[in-house]
This record gives C-alpha cells, structure tokens and sequence, in this order.
C-alpha cells in the first residue's frame, strides 16, 4: 500500500445537492489536495470517492443513496460526507456498510480520515445531534463561540483551503451557514446548525481569489442570505457589502441567492435593484402564498404582500428576474390554498420557478400536523402547478423579447459547428435574470472574434425557446 502523501492515491469528490454544498466540496477537495491527494474527476480506478450527499427532501436522500452505491460499484473506498451523513451518522451507516460515514466535524481532518480508511484503521460513525445546541443563542455570545478553539466545524468557511472543482466562469461564495428560523417543514437547522455570518473581510479574500482563479461572476449562497450580519451586530451589512464584491476587479456581476422574503429590507431591495455590477434577481424563497397555509408552515406573508414586494422590485428594475421554490400538499392545504398559490404565479410574472411536493421530515413539526394529503393528491397538485407553471414562465420570457440583456458567455458554440457558425459567432450564455444552474440560458448570436468565457456581451432578445431566450449582439460588442 502506497504512503497517504504519495501522489499516486486518488481521490474524486462527488457533489450532491445545492451550490452551499459546492462550496463545501471545494473546500474538502483543497484540504485533501494539501494532505497529499491527487484529484481525479473519475471515480474508476481512484482509491477513494468522496460522496458529499444531500439531506433536504426525500427525493435528494434517495439520490444521494444511489450516488453512494454506484460509487461502490467503482472498486474504490467510498467515503459519505455532507448533510445526509451528518443528520443520519451511524443510521447511515448501519443501512450503508459499503461506505464509510462522516460528520461536518471530520472535515478540518479530512486527509487522516480518508487515510483511516484507505489503510483499514476502523472509525466509529458518530451519532447526529442537533446542531442548534453547539452555539449559545445570544449573537454576540455566538460570535465568540464561532471564534473559540473548540467550536464546531461549520463547512464550507474554510476557504484558504478551497480548490475549484468546476472551470466555468461563474462560482458560489458562502456568506453564511446554517439557520435561526423554525420553517415547519424544514429539518436544516437541527444538522447545520445555528446561523452564522462570515466576516466581511472575509468574504472579500475569497472574492479576490476567486476572482484570480478566472471566475467574473459570483453567486452568494446561504441558507437565509438576508439575515446576513445579524449575528455580527449589523444587519445592514450585505447591502455595504455587494457593492464591495462588484467592485472586486475581474468581477463582472454579482448574484443573491437564498433572500427570505419576510427579512427583505427595503434598502437590501434597493441595492439589489440598482448597483451596478449586482444582478437585479431576486431569488426569494416564498414556497407558497396562501397567508392560512404560510402561517400553518410558520411563515409570513402572502399573495398580497408578495405581489407588492414584487412590485416595489419592479419600480426600481423593470427588467429584474424573480424565481423561486413552492410546496404542494403541505398538512391541510385545500383547494383554495392551492387556487390562492395560482394567482399568486399568474400575477406574479416570475422567470423560474420551482415546485416540490411535501414529504414528512423527521424532526420536523409538520410531521406531527394533521390534515395529511394522500400522495396520490399532492402528485396531482405538483402536476397541475407545474404545468401552470411551465407555461407562465414561457410567457414571461416572451414578455422579454426586444428587451436589452447583459448575458455572461460560458460555451462557445461556433467552435464546434464548424466556419459558418463560426461566422455567426454563436455562444451559450445567462442574463442578469438567469440563475447559471436553474434558470435557463441565453443563446447570442454575433459575438466578435476573441470572446471567452467569462464576458459580459450586450445583446437584444429576439426569440424565446420556452425559458431559455435567443439574442443577437449590440455594439459596442465585448466588455470586460
């Protein structure tokens, strides 16, 4: 058996989930490349595979399972890290002897974990805890506590280790992790823990570094990005903060994601809509707009409020984008909580939106709720919604057409379609209303010669392919 820091050992992380857990493989990735690993992007023929799985939702568990067992089928020692196997520890492990599993609090020992396992040293999975408990509730008092030797691990702040995993102009930036409020439905607080802001200067380190690393484009993900600095003393601190990101040079744009609309400050709204460099999107997690349901769900706000947050956005940014998540079938949802959620969509006007049925959650106070709906009623609610949906945003992306985009090239299409497409200078791109993972895409015609990825072109939009756009070049061609 080679030495840990021989250059032979091998390792390829998968990723499963949302953009947070992205961040959190990249920086797993770093500190097994500092302890002597070598990357590979094919799990065949690696020592081991790193599986960072998901825990949100019943369907993203069942993908990480799958994930898991089709890395076994690689011959290599599989490792399970991430969400999944810290809410299910030594469950996990019980149910998936094939691998081994580990909790957030490895990760800073990543390296010497992996080595355990790829020497045959047994290691002892933990068992989950809710993770709430491990900071005090106090902001100030948690502060200190983030800052203390034996403070829990917290994925993804480790970014002197961070290592990109992708090559594409555009890359997450962790403002925060975990989460203060008590969704009913949602079990992420209890295994990621209390909310906690990185410091600002911070932030800014690992924008200039990405920055170096080729990225124009940064998407800030969080659990809850509004409530950002509120554990710092200071919740105006994002809106001083993204104009300090757009500023980075070599940032081309600057994205939110993750806003909670009830934490929606009007000066948040206000720096979004119109700094230059910030995407006028608003990714706005309403997950439905039945005020009865929204408060069942211990939420606020509903069709009503919403349509008037979004209004407001509007006044600022005409053009700006909205997407966001809905639930169906939640315990007690009627027929006219779902007709409430229609209208909400049709007046609304939104460019994506994502539609998820209910499954119970343990740990949750919605799996205790009456009123449960069949399964076979909320397939037929997602169905519906989704449909409704589909068409909407289809309508809005035509509501775009003739409309002025700044769209981010990624892929060069001409050099794969030959001269005359070479000609046309045909690229694949997003606009400042398209998330780069969930929102679709711009394809733009015309772009002079010398463009790469990572470049802002302006473009008009003149014609539509349901949510992706097509658009043609405006001269001038190529910014920076």
């Amino acid at each position: 058996m080679t030495a840990p820091t021989d250059p032979a050992r091998t390792v390829a992380v998968v990723t499963l989930g949302c953009a947070r857990n992205e961040v959190d493989s990249e920086e797993l990735a770093g500190r097994l490349a500092a302890g002597g690993y070598r990357l590979v992007e094919d799990a065949e023929g690696a020592d081991a595979v790193l599986v960072n799985t998901c825990g949100f939702i019943e369907s993203a568990k069942k993908d990480s399972v799958d994930a898991i067992l089709a890395a076994t089928d690689s011959g290599a020692r599989v490792v399970a890290v991430g969400c999944m196997a810290e809410r299910y520890g030594s469950e996990l492990a019980g149910a998936l002897p094939e691998a081994t599993v580990l909790g957030f609090d490895d990760y800073a020992a990543i390296g010497d974990r992996l080595d355990d396992v790829l020497t045959g040293r047994p290691l002892v999975p933990h068992d989950p805890r809710d993770r709430r408990t491990l900071l005090p509730i106090s902001p100030v008092d948690r502060t200190a506590a983030v800052a203390a030797v034996d403070a829990p691990a917290i994925p993804g702040h480790g970014w002197l280790q961070r290592r990109r995993l992708a090559s594409g102009p555009s890359a997450a930036l962790k403002l925060a992790s975990g989460c203060d409020r008590r969704c009913a439905f949602c079990a992420i607080p209890a295994f990621r823990g209390s909310f906690v802001s990185r410091p600002p200067a911070e932030v800014l380190g690992e924008a200039q570094w990405l920055a170096s690393q080729g990225v124009t484009e940064l998407v800030l993900v969080s659990e809850n990005s509004t409530s950002y600095g509120k554990d710092l003393g200071d919740l105006r601190l994002l809106e001083r903060l993204l104009p300090q990101l757009a500023a980075v040079e070599g940032i081309a744009r600057v994205r939110a994601a993750y806003l909670q609309p009830a934490e929606l400050r009007p000066g948040l709204l206000e720096v979004i809509a119109s700094t230059e460099g910030v995407a006028p999107y608003f990714d706005l997690s309403f997950q439905h707009s039945s005020p009865a349901l929204l408060r069942r769900m211990r939420r606020f706000g509903g069709t009503d409020d919403f349509l008037g947050l979004i209004d407001r956005a509007r006044a600022l940014a005409p053009d700006a984008g909205f997407r966001t998540n809905v639930i169906l079938g939640f315990p007690g949802e009627t027929e006219d909580d779902v007709a409430e959620l229609e209208r909400f969509l049709a007046e609304g006007r939104l460019d994506a939106v994502g539609v998820f049925g209910y499954s119970d959650e343990e740990g949750t106070e919605a799996i205790g709720l009456p009123g449960k709906l069949d399964r076979t009623e909320i397939d037929a609610r997602v169905r519906r919604i989704t449909d409704l949906v589909e068409e909407l945003t289809a309508q809005r992306a035509e509501d775009r057409l003739g409309e002025r985009v700044e769209v981010l090239l990624t892929e060069d299409l001409s050099a794969e379609e030959g001269a005359e497409a070479a000609e046309a200078g045909r690229w694949i791109g997003h606009a400042a209303h398209q998330d780069p993972e969930a929102d679709g895409t711009t394809t733009v015609t015309g772009v002079p010669g010398g463009a790469v990825a990572g470049q802002l072109v302006p473009a008009e939009v003149v014609g539509t392919e349901g949510v992706d756009l097509v658009a043609t070049v405006l001269v001038p061609a190529v910014r920076a």
